[in-house]
């Protein structure tokens, strides 16, 4: 054991279909390595909990296990309450909403012995190109996205779980991701001091415990072009010293590319450098360990930076400590107000809905498809439509089977390595030809598209269109319970 595993956080992944049985041996060598905690995706909650169990009773050091929770607790756990995306929340106009979010967020979180909610976003949603962000950002307006970022900050820690300001200074104005690619944002200090840094100030005053960094370069920041993850001058003397932040600096997922250059290992010890005090998702801990142990014998690394991060991470370790013994037995049934909250941001953006018949048909045209892990399933949508009293069938395309209006389902989320925000050529074609077949058959087409509302000028001869922001189970079910209620 070294004390330099500590400021790891390695990732853990639910398995369809050998769950957590094949990490486990991966964990083991994790917390016998002496890791500062985890980073979970995925798993129904039980099974997340006696994980989460068996991880806080093994560690010989306090544990911060987080998870990114943006939407809810099930965005990654199964039976717990999914939300809207942080931009349908906000849309409603009630910081009191997004206060609740974070709080009910945060407390089944605990319940399952997740004690740090990577979120809120508070990247702002200002570039329509931009192929991560988009929904899961609380608006484009800087003073809104404050003072929403704030309530969901104070909520959430008002249940003795970390929140975390992400991603800092700022992801918003970027035209790639940085799965795939180091992004370069290029407006001027100015700019990003006025407009992109306001919900961080605001996040901090409210006492955010921890702050993710972007793995994107600001050359009006920094010069050198270095991703702010590596960057001293972003971390250190900006966030740091200018707007005084003492808490947690944790590193975006060392997998991506845009942190990558010149391997993950030396990334690790880059970024310990410039500032951050823990890095999130080294696939090599061992290796991780091993190279920062060298650099700080050799002097590349300074003994005092490490011990300020071993300082600040246990601190934040034992304050949120109690959520360990929050580990239950009891139910961990979801909460209904998430689904009504669902139902209340589902909203027309075009046409008039008319109402379903007895026999619904719904055409699915995916643009999730690819990427390393799989999009949800788009089964709720349909089952849901069926739940209300009508018979929902799925079809390639219209047929004689239905005279009532056909449902085009249109995926098209934010997802990481997706690489763009909008629709590819091919689904606008998909859907234009279900509409034109609908059209011949003298019937409505109603275009669901559950994605940003933006997207809805690339969706061409729909009847109507209807936003439901994202394509989570939450979302597809308010949608139909919505359509079902038109008419």
């Amino acid at each position: 054991m070294t004390e330099t595993a500590a400021l790891l956080l390695p990732a853990v992944r639910w398995h369809a279909e050998h769950g957590f049985e094949q990490e486990l041996p991966r964990v083991e060598r994790a917390l016998a390595l002496g890791v500062g905690g985890f980073i979970l995706f995925g798993g129904p909650a039980p099974a997340v909990r006696d994980l989460t169990r068996m991880m806080h009773a093994r560690s010989r050091l306090p544990l911060l296990v987080g998870a990114d929770l943006e939407r809810g607790a099930g965005q990654q756990f199964v039976g717990l309450t999914g939300l809207p995306p942080l931009a349908a929340v906000a849309s409603l106009g009630e910081p009191d909403v997004v206060r609740q979010a974070a709080r009910l967020t945060a407390r089944e979180a605990r319940r399952l012995g997740v004690n740090w909610v990577y979120g809120p976003v508070c990247d702002l949603d200002v570039e329509p190109d931009n192929p991560i962000v988009g929904t899961r950002a609380l608006g484009a307006d800087p003073a809104t996205v404050a003072e929403l970022a704030a309530e969901w900050v104070d909520g959430c820690q008002a249940e003795g779980v970390l929140a975390c300001a992400k991603h800092f200074p700022g992801h918003g104005r970027t035209t790639g991701d940085s799965h795939m690619e180091l992004p370069v944002v290029r407006a001027a200090a100015d700019t990003l001091y006025a407009e992109d840094l306001t919900p961080f100030r605001a996040a901090i005053d409210a006492g955010v415990a921890s702050v993710m960094s972007a793995h994107v370069a600001f050359p009006a920041l920094d010069p050198s072009g270095a991703p702010a993850t590596l960057s001293r001058p972003i971390l250190h003397d900006l966030l740091r010293r200018q707007l005084r932040f003492d808490g947690l600096v944790v590193t975006d997922a060392l997998i991506m590319e845009g942190v990558r250059g010149d391997g993950e290992a030396a990334a690790a010890v880059r970024a310990l450098a410039a500032g951050c005090d823990l890095l999130l998702y080294p696939e090599d801990p061992e290796a991780a360990v091993r190279t920062l142990d060298r650099a700080l014998r050799d002097g590349t690394l300074d003994a005092e930076r490490v011990h300020d991060a071993l300082r600040r991470r246990q601190r934040w370790a034992e304050w949120a400590a109690p959520a360990a013994a929050a580990i239950d037995g009891g139910p961990l049934s979801a909460d209904a107000w998430g689904g009504e909250v669902a139902e209340r941001v589902v909203h027309a953006l075009r046409g008039r809905v008319p109402r379903l018949a007895p026999v619904t048909e719904v055409v699915v045209v995916d643009d999730d498809l690819g990427g390393p892990y799989p999009a949800p399933s788009r089964e709720p949508f349909v089952a849901a439509l069926s739940a209300t009293g009508v018979e929902a069938r799925l079809a390639p395309a219209p047929s004689a089977a239905s005279r009532g209006p056909v449902i085009v389902a249109l995926f098209g989320d934010i997802r990481s390595w997706k690489g763009r925000p909008g629709y590819s050529a091919a689904a606008r074609a998909a859907v234009r030809t279900t509409c034109d077949a609908a059209r011949a058959q003298a019937r409505d087409a109603v275009v669901v598209q559950f994605s940003h509302p933006r997207l809805a000028g690339a969706v061409e001869g729909a009847d109507a269109v209807v936003c439901a922001w994202g394509g989570e189970r939450v979302m597809q079910e308010a949608a139909a319970r919505w359509l079902r209620r038109q008419g």
